[in-house]
């Protein structure tokens, strides 16, 4: 069966690493946290006291710590920056809190899409962010775009830092998903939005499983047509 590229957008906590990685391991397909290659640039910039004008520095940095992301014992994703691991770091307070303005360089941005192509040129791909479908993988055969609401979101979030054992104010992460929604919707580069031809689908109260399944046979169904449309060889 033909492999498809498949990207999942949305806000902050809307579900999206969590349904891709499910995805791509009943899929058997490779998957791309590239909201993790970002918090690596934003805990580059903070670790070194980098201001946002210091973009050249940033960057060289980005060159001298080579991301890279590995399995877990228990088979989740970890994230090393130049041979350290920083899975656990980059999903602290101040990463989350500031990645947005990171996020944001245009410099910073092109780095990162360039490589998210790179990978994701042979196919059989999943990648999840917030500009997957518009700007990374326009061309990308599923495009699906999930949403939830500010109060679930914040939920999420809470309990996922709970745990990590990471502390945190239920309302003072509802204050900030909604802010961090408005930074990545308004943003120049890149805005937060979803594609046209993107499937938006809205996973409050949703199960985890419910989107998997939802996206799998929309998937499924892709890639039973693509096949269809390959040609047989000719003895």
């Amino acid at each position: 069966m033909k492999t498809i590229r498949i990207a999942i957008d949305g806000p902050a906590s809307s579900g999206k690493s969590t349904v891709a990685k499910i995805l791509a391991k009943e899929l058997g397909y490779t998957y791309l946290d590239t909201g993790a290659m970002y918090r690596c640039a934003t805990y580059l910039a903070l670790q070194n006291h980098l201001k946002l004008d210091q973009v050249d520095d940033l960057l060289a940095l980005i060159d001298e710590n080579p991301i890279a992301f590995g399995k877990a014992n228990d088979g989740g994703q970890t994230v090393s920056l130049g041979g350290q691991d920083v899975t656990l770091a980059i999903r602290q307070n101040n990463v989350t809190n500031n990645v947005s303005a990171v996020s944001a360089l245009p410099e910073v941005r092109q780095k990162l899409v360039d490589e998210q192509r790179r990978i994701a040129a042979g196919g059989a791909i999943i990648m999840d962010g917030r500009d997957i479908g518009t700007v990374v993988l326009p061309d990308a055969e599923l495009k699906i775009f999930l949403i939830a609401s500010v109060e679930e979101r914040a939920e999420r979030r809470f309990k996922e830092n709970q745990e990590k054992g990471i502390a945190s104010d239920f309302e003072t992460l509802k204050q900030e998903i909604a802010e961090r929604d408005y930074k990545d919707s308004h943003r120049k580069v890149s805005p937060l939005k979803a594609a046209e031809d993107a499937i938006t689908f809205d996973t409050t109260g949703v199960s985890i499983q419910g989107v998997v399944d939802f996206i799998s046979e929309k998937a499924k169904k892709i890639m039973s047509i693509e096949n269809d449309f390959v040609p047989s060889k000719s003895s």
